[in-house]
């Protein structure tokens, strides 16, 4: 650390940025944008906490049949392999007075840092330091790369994973290290453990092996065909593992094109205009691609062009999936900073030479400013806290009801952060409450006072009662009494 900080104490500098401009609203309850997914990735953490880490049987808060179609009764997680979770439980059990929700999003952070360092040395090997640099900077301080840098998901660590595979993929060819191709297989198979699309990087590792090996060299070296195969076991074995609970793994045939968009005026509409260019982007970024495919595509630089290859055929792929949720293009912060910092190389050089160096630093300055001033009156909102009422009925819970007991939290839409603030297992719709009765369920716990909620606290006893919220005791009949 201390070489590094004597060598490059700017990228230092950019890393402390990037960890500060992450450390923004760290500490609100778990309810910011895609609260639901960040809920049920926080509540395996905190089962791992209540029952010991078990890494092969992960858990979680929910125990309805809404996720998989099968009731589950266990509450299993069968879905991304549990590193992220272990290595947070981890941390809790050794210094158990730390917050989860908090020390999940520094954990995360800490990754997105990883990342970024990542990048630098990435991109200088490719464009030389003041790129590295730029690229470090743009993955530091554009707001959808923060956002999706401090959330409680798999995706910051799958992130660094991948690109640290790439970054010690590059190094591994120019030096022939074995070291670095060790490092490199290694966090390539703990990115498919996290996330499969890191498959769609492919096109990336095929590029350097083309550019830096001859079809001779690349035909004798063994180490290329185990890479591939030892990367995508450990994924398989777990695949294998985890068909052993099908309640536990949730349906997602739908991300393909469960809802027919790909291809579709919509499918462009909301990946190349609403995420890319608008959310990401901040609109007037997005001339930067265009720039950078150009120019490399010319100078025969395949870099780039491979990288945003992939992006395209995890976007048609995963159409749906990529449509219908902004986290799943976490995996594009790497590719996009790469771009802005070689687009606005591009550019200054040509401005420099055309015009002059000042108006070429001034043209650029302003044009960041906007990029990153209008991205960000589009993710501003995620930092909010939606429903703070489920923190307030999440603490009368903990309070009144007995911590092993099961609950049916329900509200509109089935939203398990309402389930994940209470800090128990249960439902978190409603509906077929007699079924969960049947089935375990306790306590009825609603922000939504409808029909059901009416019908329910006339037969059953009632814990706790406001204008937002009401508390059931699924016990106690009162026609019983």
């Amino acid at each position: 650390m201390k070489k590094l900080l004597k060598r490059y104490p700017l990228l230092i500098a950019i890393a402390l940025l990037a960890f500060v401009l992450r450390m923004y609203r760290v500490n609100t309850p778990l309810l910011d944008w895609h609260s639901w997914r960040q809920a049920d990735t926080a509540s395996v953490t905190r089962e791992y906490q209540k029952n010991g880490i078990d890494i092969l049987h992960p858990k979680y808060h929910d125990v309805s049949d809404i996720p998989s179609g099968i009731p589950n009764p266990e509450g299993y997680r069968m879905v991304e392999f549990p590193l992220y979770n272990v290595l947070v439980a981890g941390i809790l059990e050794i210094v158990p007075a730390l917050p989860l929700v908090p020390t999940s999003r520094v954990i995360s952070a800490l990754f997105s840092i990883g990342t970024l360092l990542s990048l630098f040395f990435l991109t200088k090997s490719y464009y030389g330091k003041k790129a590295g640099y730029l690229a470090a900077f743009f993955f530091a301080v554009v707001p959808y790369s923060i956002f999706y840098s401090r959330v409680v998901l798999p995706e910051p660590m799958m992130v660094f994973l991948s690109t640290f595979s790439i970054t010690t993929f590059r190094y591994f060819l120019k030096r022939n290290s074995n070291r670095l191709y060790a490092l490199s297989l290694l966090s390539l198979a703990l990115s498919f453990l996290l996330k499969p699309f890191t498959a769609f990087l492919a096109p990336v590792y095929l590029v350097m092996l083309l550019q830096e090996r001859t079809l001779k060299e690349l035909a004798r070296d063994l180490r290329l065909y185990i890479y591939p195969v030892v990367a995508i076991a450990p994924f398989l074995l777990w695949r294998k593992w985890i068909s052993q609970f099908p309640e536990g793994i949730p349906a997602s045939d739908w991300l393909l094109n469960g809802n027919g968009i790909r291809f579709r005026p919509a499918w462009v509409r909301w990946l190349g205009y609403e995420r890319i260019t608008k959310m990401i982007l901040g609109y007037v970024g997005v001339l930067t691609l265009p720039i950078s495919l150009l120019v490399s595509l010319k100078k025969k630089e395949f870099f780039i062009a491979s990288w945003w290859l992939g992006i395209a055929l995890y976007f048609t792929v995963i159409a749906t999936g990529n449509v219908q949720h902004d986290y799943y293009q976490a995996l594009l912060t790497p590719i996009i900073a790469i771009t802005l910092a070689h687009a606005v190389l591009v550019t200054d050089k040509f401005l420099s030479k055309k015009i002059n160096p000042l108006v070429s630093i001034g043209t650029l300055l302003v044009f960041t400013i906007f990029m990153l001033f209008l991205s960000w009156q589009q993710i501003k909102g995620f930092f909010n806290i939606n429903h703070p009422e489920y923190s307030e009925v999440g603490e009368k819970v903990k309070e009144l009801i007995p911590a092993d007991a099961l609950i049916v939290a329900t509200q509109y839409g089935g939203d398990t952060a309402f389930l994940f603030q209470t800090d128990h297992r249960g439902w978190p719709l409603g509906f077929k409450v007699p079924e969960y009765i049947e089935q375990g369920a306790e306590y009825y716990v609603t922000t939504t006072l409808d029909a059901e909620a009416t019908e329910l606290s006339e037969q059953y006893f009632i814990v706790a009662q406001t204008e937002s919220y009401l508390i059931l005791d699924l016990t106690k009949e009162k026609n019983s009494q």
